[in-house]
């Protein structure tokens, strides 16, 4: 099974960016992305409106994914779409778009485990880029979701640590927010971050036991930090910004580390590698290569393009499971939240 040629249609659609992938074995052909912009003007992601955009765009993305990889839909080895955790609307669309194609098509279908993807995105075959060896520990930061995970295999893998209420990245976001601005605002706070100086403000790291994550309680010291400052000083974001989002991001990350430092010493793996849309961070990119130097780890930082969603990383997940004969009937049903 391992030395055949195999093509692999990637399909993401779990929240509101629309993408599609092709990939021949474990190397990416093509890895398309449409992304929906008219959620920006609310602030956060519309689910009716996700779904609507995804239907859409799912045909051009597929068809550019297709062109762009230079081969046609009677090649294609499997179809891997993605089943959960995410949006459940978004990603009815995706799945009954992979269920109708394989079916014409009479080649398996594949289901993917969304977090799966993001930690198995490190396993895509890219020049220069050097892979993590199992055992591994995977921090995994989006929007949804914060976790370290113990990775053991490609599919045995174990939770070590996990939110108990917010994920990073909507820590991110609710902090531009209550900054003023726009969303997603989690970029934004990392770039006027980098003209800042990070120990400008203190704010306290919650107190989680083991290898859990809170982030809601710092959300709410940032709130009642400015509402403070500002009946002070009715100017004082504009004054303070830089100086303000690089605090927040050096206190997130300060956060983030502990825990890692942690996980490293009660299981005595030293590899470590980031995925998830919030891993795009200089901040967080930057602090994980110095822990190299500093800790003796052994890090490892995807590209910016397999961080966020995309199709790339449900692809290599697709591939593996093809490997190993891991198919689905299309009665397998989406699911909003999914076992890990």
């Amino acid at each position: 099974m391992q030395n055949q040629d195999v093509f692999i249609l990637a399909i993401e659609s779990s929240c509101d960016d629309t993408a599609a992938a092709v990939l021949y074995n474990d190397k990416v052909l093509s890895n398309v992305v449409a992304n929906q912009l008219i959620h920006n003007q609310y602030g956060g992601v519309v689910p009716e409106l996700a779904s609507r955009a995804h239907q859409q765009n799912i045909v051009p993305v597929i068809d550019a994914a297709l062109k762009k990889a230079n081969i046609t839909k009677e090649q294609l080895s499997a179809i891997a779409f993605t089943q959960g955790p995410g949006l459940m609307g978004s990603l009815l669309v995706g799945s009954s778009f992979a269920k109708s194609m394989a079916t014409a098509l009479s080649i398996p279908l594949i289901a993917v485990n969304h977090m799966h993807a993001h930690i198995l995105a490190h396993f895509i075959d890219e020049e220069g880029y050097k892979k993590p060896e199992f055992p591994f520990l995977a921090l995994t930061i989006s929007g949804g979701h914060t976790q370290i995970v113990r990775v053991d295999g490609f599919f045995d893998m174990t939770i070590i640590g996990e939110t108990t209420d917010d994920a990073v990245g909507e820590a991110f976001d609710k902090s531009a927010k209550i900054l003023g601005l726009p969303y997603p605002g989690g970029p934004l706070v990392d770039k006027l971050a980098q003209s800042g100086n990070p120990k400008a403000f203190t704010f306290t790291k919650p107190k989680v036991p083991g290898l859990d994550f809170s982030f809601s309680g710092l959300k709410t010291a940032i709130l009642y930090f400015i509402q403070k400052n500002q009946k002070e000083n009715p100017n004082f974001i504009e004054e303070n910004k830089n100086d303000i989002c690089a605090s927040i991001q050096y206190t997130i990350i300060a956060i983030l580390m502990d825990k890692l430092k942690q996980a490293v010493k009660e299981t005595g793996i030293k590899q470590v590698a980031i995925g998830g849309g919030v891993s795009a961070n200089s901040g967080i990119r930057s602090t994980l290569q110095e822990a190299e130097k500093k800790y003796g780890w052994k890090t490892f930082i995807p590209k910016f393009e397999y961080t966020t969603d995309n199709a790339a990383m449900i692809g290599i997940v697709g591939y593996q499971k093809y490997l190993s004969q891991h198919f689905e009937a299309t009665s397998v049903v989406s699911k909003a939240r999914i076992p890990f």
